[in-house]
């Protein structure tokens, strides 16, 4: 019943530390979107405002559709 009883300690010793990698790795991966988030939103103003600037009408993304 020992034997048994620290194999199963030593799993649960084992799940808890991947669980607490598996927590870590999605933590960074969230601050890794939320940061290419922010650069694709300036990627787009910035490409807005170019078109905006080169053909001195509203960009084609700020437009509504016809059928509005």
């Amino acid at each position: 019943m020992s034997e048994r009883l620290e194999r199963a300690e030593e799993e649960i010793a084992h799940l808890r530390r991947a669980v607490d990698d598996l927590s870590d790795v999605i933590a960074a991966q969230a601050r890794e979107i939320e940061v290419l988030t922010r650069r694709v939103r300036l990627l787009m103003e910035r490409a807005a405002e170019a078109e905006a600037e080169a053909s001195g009408a509203i960009p084609l993304a700020d437009q509504k559709p016809p059928h509005w």
